[in-house]
C-alpha cells in the first residue's frame, strides 16, 4: 500500500466567535495549499515520488439538539431541524464577508457554537494550484507519472448540484449547511476564469446579463463617469482580461480574443457593486453563466436583453417586464422540471418599474404606453419563426405571452434553483408575427436610441436592490422545506 504524505493533523476548534472561526478556516486552507503546491512543485522536478500526498478541505461543523427559534421572516441562518450539519470549506479568503456573515447568524440563532476543522474531502491538487502562477498542473501523460497515482484530481461524486436540487442523501447522518460543497464551488471558480476572462474575486454582488455586446460600450461609459464622481461610491472598473482602472480617462486594452462570455465590474469596496456579463445567445450559454456565478452568492441577478414582441399594440423599443416564464428552452428540465412554477419576486419586479419610471420619466397609467407585465416565453430555436407556426403560436397565445427571448427563462429558473433573487426587463427588437424583422437598417437606428435607456434602467434597478436589507431581498419564495442554513 502507497504510503500517504498529509500536513501536520489539526484538531477541531470550537468557536463561538465568527471572525475567529474564519480565520481558522483560512488557516487550514492555507496549510493544505500550500502543502499540496510545495509537494507539487518538487514531484514535477524530481520525478515520480513513491509516496502520496494528500490534504483536505476544511469544514464548518455545527451540531443542534433542539429546533431553532428565529424570526419567522428570515428564511436563512438556521439549520431545519436537530442534528449535525456540516459543510467544506474553499477560498475562505474571497467568501470571507459571507462565511462571516452566515456563521454568526448560525451561532446566535441557535446559540451553539461550530466546529472548524479538516474535513474528510480531499483537495484536488489542480485547484490548490490555482492561486500560484508559477505552477500548472500538466495534460495527462505530461508529467512523467500519473498524477491521480499521487495526487487527488476532481471528482464528479462530490462536483455535483444534488443539494440545491433536493435530491442529495445526507452521509453518516451529516446534513448540508451549504449549498455547495468545496469541489463544486471550485469547478466553477475555474471555469469563471475560463468563460469570462476575469478573476471571480472581482465579481459584484449585483450581476446582470445581457445578449448583445452593444450594452459592453455603454456599461463602460457610465462606470468612467461614476469613477469622475468621487461621491459615487464605486472604485474601479474591471475590463476583460482583468484589466482594471481607477482613472476614468485611463485606457482600457482590450484583448485580441474575446472570451465566449465577455464580462466586467464596476466595483464598490464592500463588493456592492454591478457586474455586467455579455452571455450571447441561447439558453446554453445562460445556463453555464448561471451554474457558475451562482456559487458566489449574489444578491441579485437580473436580465436586460432583446426580445421579440407578440403583441401587435407594442412598438420597437417598449419594455417588457416578465412575471412569468414559459420555459420551452430545455436546459433545465432535468434539474427542475418544468411543472415547477417560478414566481415573481415582489421586491425585484417594484425595483424594476420603479427603474423604468424614474429612466422615461413616466409614471402610472402612462408608464403603460412603453412597458407591459406579462409572460416571456424562452425557446431554444433562434429560427422559431421558420417552422409551422400553427404549434407554437398557438401556444403562446394560450400562455398570453408577450414576448420571446432565448435567455429569461433560463436565468429565471437558475435563480430559482439557486436561491438567487432574479428578475427580466427586456427590449422589444423586433415583432416578426406582425412582419417587423430585425433588419440592418432598423437595428442600427433601434440600437442607437435604446441601449442606453435600457441599460441605465438596469442599473437603477441594482441601486434600488442594493439599498435593501439582505433579509428582506432574499425571499422565502426561493426557500424550500428542508433547506441549508447558509443563503
Amino acid at each position: 500500500m502507497t504510503k500517504i504524505t498529509t500536513p501536520d493533523p489539526r484538531d477541531p476548534e470550537i468557536f463561538t466567535d465568527a471572525a475567529a472561526a474564519v480565520a481558522r478556516l483560512e488557516e487550514l486552507y492555507n496549510e493544505a495549499t500550500a502543502f499540496l503546491c510545495e509537494s507539487f512543485a518538487e514531484a514535477m522536478e524530481s520525478g515520480a515520488p513513491k509516496v502520496r500526498y494528500r490534504a483536505y478541505y476544511p469544514e464548518i461543523r455545527i451540531r443542534t439538539a433542539s429546533y431553532a427559534h428565529v424570526d419567522s421572516r428570515l428564511s436563512f441562518g438556521h439549520v431545519s431541524e436537530p442534528g449535525v450539519h456540516a459543510t467544506t470549506v474553499t477560498r475562505p479568503d474571497l467568501f470571507r464577508s459571507y462565511l462571516t456573515q452566515q456563521i454568526a447568524l448560525l451561532i446566535k440563532n441557535h446559540n451553539q457554537p461550530v466546529t472548524i476543522g479538516p474535513s474528510t474531502t480531499p483537495m484536488p491538487v489542480h485547484f490548490a494550484v490555482t492561486g500560484n502562477p508559477d505552477l500548472v498542473v500538466p495534460h495527462q501523460g505530461a508529467a512523467g507519472f500519473t498524477l491521480r497515482d499521487v495526487f487527488d484530481v476532481p471528482d464528479l461524486t462530490t462536483t455535483n448540484d444534488d443539494i440545491v436540487n433536493g435530491v442529495h442523501e445526507p452521509q453518516d447522518g451529516v446534513g448540508p449547511l451549504a449549498l455547495f460543497t468545496a469541489q463544486r464551488i471550485d469547478y466553477s471558480l475555474a471555469r469563471l476564469a475560463h468563460y469570462t476572462a476575469t478573476e471571480p474575486d472581482h465579481f459584484q454582488n449585483h450581476v446582470l446579463f445581457t445578449n448583445y455586446q452593444f450594452y459592453v460600450s455603454e456599461f463602460e461609459n457610465y462606470a468612467r463617469a461614476q469613477l469622475a464622481d468621487p461621491d459615487s461610491g464605486y472604485t474601479s472598473f474591471v475590463s476583460t482580461g482583468n484589466v482594471e482602472i481607477t482613472d476614468p480617462d485611463a485606457p482600457l486594452q482590450q484583448p485580441l480574443k474575446l472570451p465566449q462570455m465577455p464580462t466586467y465590474h464596476l466595483k464598490r469596496a464592500d463588493g456592492s457593486g454591478i457586474t455586467l456579463v455579455n452571455i450571447g445567445v441561447g439558453p446554453s450559454n445562460a445556463k453555464t453563466a448561471t451554474d457558475h456565478i451562482a456559487v458566489l452568492r449574489p444578491h441579485a441577478w437580473l436580465m436586460v436583453g432583446h426580445c421579440a414582441g407578440l403583441r401587435n399594440t407594442q412598438a420597437l423599443g417598449d419594455f417588457v417586464l416578465a412575471h412569468a416564464y414559459l420555459r420551452e428552452d430545455k436546459v433545465l428540465d432535468d434539474d427542475l422540471p418544468v411543472w415547477v412554477p417560478i414566481p415573481p419576486l415582489a421586491e425585484v419586479q417594484v425595483a424594476l418599474e420603479r427603474a423604468v419610471a424614474e429612466v422615461t420619466e413616466l409614471e402610472g397609467y402612462e408608464l403603460k404606453r412603453i412597458m407591459r407585465t406579462g409572460t416571456v416565453a424562452s425557446v431554444d430555436n433562434r429560427n422559431w419563426e421558420l417552422r409551422d407556426q400553427s404549434g407554437p403560436v398557438q401556444r403562446l397565445s394560450q400562455s398570453r405571452a408577450i414576448a420571446l427571448d432565448m435567455e429569461s427563462a433560463t436565468i429565471a429558473a437558475n435563480g430559482y434553483r439557486f436561491r438567487v433573487p432574479y428578475g427580466t426587463l427586456l427590449c422589444v427588437s423586433d415583432k416578426p408575427l406582425h412582419g417587423e424583422l430585425k433588419l440592418p437598417g432598423m437595428a442600427s437606428e433601434f440600437y442607437t436610441t435604446q441601449v442606453s435607456r435600457h441599460l441605465a434602467i438596469g442599473i437603477r434597478a441594482m441601486e434600488h436592490l442594493r439599498g435593501m436589507p439582505l433579509e428582506r431581498l432574499h425571499s422565502r419564495k426561493l426557500r424550500s422545506f428542508d433547506e441549508t442554513a447558509f443563503l
